[in-house]
């Protein structure tokens, strides 16, 4: 019976493991945090029908019960080799581990806001990330930075995305979306806040999200401005002051917001740089590299190492869990 080693409990790295463990395969699964599923659990409702983020974390977590498949949490895998015609992982307490092979799923992080210091993250308590407006949502209290419900809300896309200044040219694909999403889910707990939401263009690339995007406006009054916030400071009243510019109109625009949302893109794990680094698979942006994306999307150049899921470049939770279904066939094909 061949063993694999999984390196991150996420969303790919279960569903993988889930599948290659009722296929006789021995499986271990790596997580250097104290649970399964951390980039889930802080979600509140997901796109595009509004499922409980909950609701699809415990159908995951439930897969991990399987008698093949070992876990190991806070547990963090800092580096790996070649044995012989397997591998060799070491943590971070000097704790060796061999397989046969290997799946990478060390997934993404959300980018810092605190690197766009224009935006005021952290400087301004009416700036959050989309983050923190997720989890305003999920615990039904979305409030202004002196604790009262807000009178008007804007989200800012593209941020630490398509963005030269932060080193990432590249779309993280899921912002706009959720702008969307977070937007309906505050008009649906408080009608009367006024909801706005900045992007340079849309990209409701997916099943059901422009059918979204039209739903925002029609059903619930959000407002959609072309334009790029290029600062933000804050006003006596503990209220948020922007400057943009309306580059459908060409004018230069102020407004006077309870909160700046700030739409933080998907970048590399520290988890995926480093290990995809010493194995000699780095990519674009950090991302590990797989051999071809349309045809060998889960093969690596290092014999025995596979790859899955949001490693590899930003995607959906959906097209994440598709990518790890078809990372466990590629396996069991070649194993």
């Amino acid at each position: 019976m061949k063993s694999i080693s999984i390196i991150g409990a996420g969303p790919a790295g279960i569903e993988a493991a889930a599948i290659l463990a009722a296929h006789g395969m021995s499986v271990s699964i790596f997580e250097k945090s104290e649970s399964p599923l951390s980039n889930i659990t802080d979600k509140a409702f997901l796109f595009p029908n509004f499922a409980d983020a909950n609701d699809l974390a415990h159908k995951l977590a439930e897969k991990l019960k399987s008698p093949s498949i070992t876990q190991h949490l806070s547990t963090e895998i800092v580096s790996l080799s070649r044995n012989g015609k397997g591998w060799t992982l070491k943590d971070n307490k000097g704790q060796s581990y061999s397989s046969d092979l290997l799946l990478l799923a060390t997934g993404y992080t959300p980018f810092d806001a605190h690197r766009k210091e224009e935006l005021g993250y952290d400087i301004y308590k009416g700036v959050v990330t989309s983050l923190d407006m997720e989890r305003m949502i999920r615990d039904k209290a979305i409030l202004n930075s002196i604790g009262e419900k807000p009178r008007r809300v804007v989200f800012l896309q593209c941020v630490g995305s398509r963005d030269e200044k932060s080193g990432n040219h590249y779309c993280s694909k899921l912002c706009c979306v959720t702008a969307v999403k977070q937007a309906i889910e505050l008009k649906k707990q408080l009608p009367d806040t006024e909801a706005y939401i900045f992007y340079m263009d849309l990209r409701m690339w997916g099943q059901h999200f422009e059918e979204l995007y039209r739903e925002s406006q029609q059903d619930y009054g959000v407002r959609f401005v072309r334009g790029r916030i290029s600062e933000a400071s804050g006003t006596f009243d503990g209220r948020v002051q922007i400057k943009a510019e309306d580059t459908l109109m060409g004018l230069p625009l102020k407004m006077t917001t309870d909160l700046l949302v700030l739409m933080v893109g998907m970048e590399a794990s520290v988890g995926t740089r480093c290990l995809a680094k010493e194995a000699g698979i780095c990519g674009e942006y950090g991302f590990a590299q797989s051999i071809d994306p349309h045809m060998d999307d889960n093969l690596s150049a290092q014999e025995g190492l596979f790859l899955c899921g949001t490693c590899k470049r930003p995607m959906t939770i959906a097209d994440t869990i598709a990518d790890a279904r078809s990372a466990a066939t590629t396996i069991l094909s070649l194993a």
